[in-house]
């Protein structure tokens, strides 16, 4: 399996430009709530969600009551960093539902056809092994899941390229800022 160590320097950055990231969202939640992306995912209490790419956690407090204390909210991200925030997040506002998780490379550490939810936001164009990350994503959602997938900055007619290249997604439908995907191919 492979380490984050040999992820390209893209997909890792560098801990200088994740405080920097950190505090670029800080500033600019103060004017738009990140909370308000959440309300187009149609959330439910009780649901298994993940927050793939979650850095330092911009959606997790809304995204833990949303789903409340029956759901679970798996934090997801490659960053150590993010980790840290995640751990530090949940334990400061007693976040009993939030599971931080660390991912090796692409992989993820939670059981297959775990989730019913899995956002992916403002991560998408840095990865590099498209197919490798989609088949992660497509193992993790259950066979009714979604997932979310945001074009972060790219063109949409770059995502929608990958994501049908792929071939194990439909494309249900799509928004100015996301594509909603449900699997193919999918042995519950």
């Amino acid at each position: 399996m492979s380490t984050t160590a040999e992820l390209p320097k893209r997909e890792l950055m560098p801990g200088l430009a994740f405080l920097l990231m950190k505090w670029f969202w800080k500033i600019k939640d103060l004017f738009y709530s990140p909370n308000k992306a959440l309300n187009d995912f149609n959330i439910l209490a009780g649901q298994t969600i993940i927050d793939y790419g979650c850095g330092p956690g911009r959606y997790i407090q809304k995204a833990s009551r949303l789903v409340g204390p029956e759901g679970r909210v798996y934090a997801v991200d490659i960053h150590e960093m993010a980790y840290a925030c995640i751990c530090k997040m949940a334990k400061r506002n007693k976040l009993h539902n939030v599971y931080p998780t660390k991912a090796n490379r692409y992989f993820v550490p939670i059981q297959e056809n775990k989730a019913d939810l899995i956002y992916v936001l403002d991560v998408f164009h840095m990865v590099s092994q498209p197919d490798e990350f989609l088949n992660e994503l497509h193992r993790l959602v259950k066979t009714e899941g979604t997932v979310i997938l945001e074009d972060g900055h790219q063109k949409r007619s770059k995502t929608i390229d990958k994501v049908k290249n792929n071939g194990r997604w439909h494309i249900v439908s799509e928004n100015k800022k996301h594509l909603n995907l449900k699997p193919r191919f999918k042995n519950a």
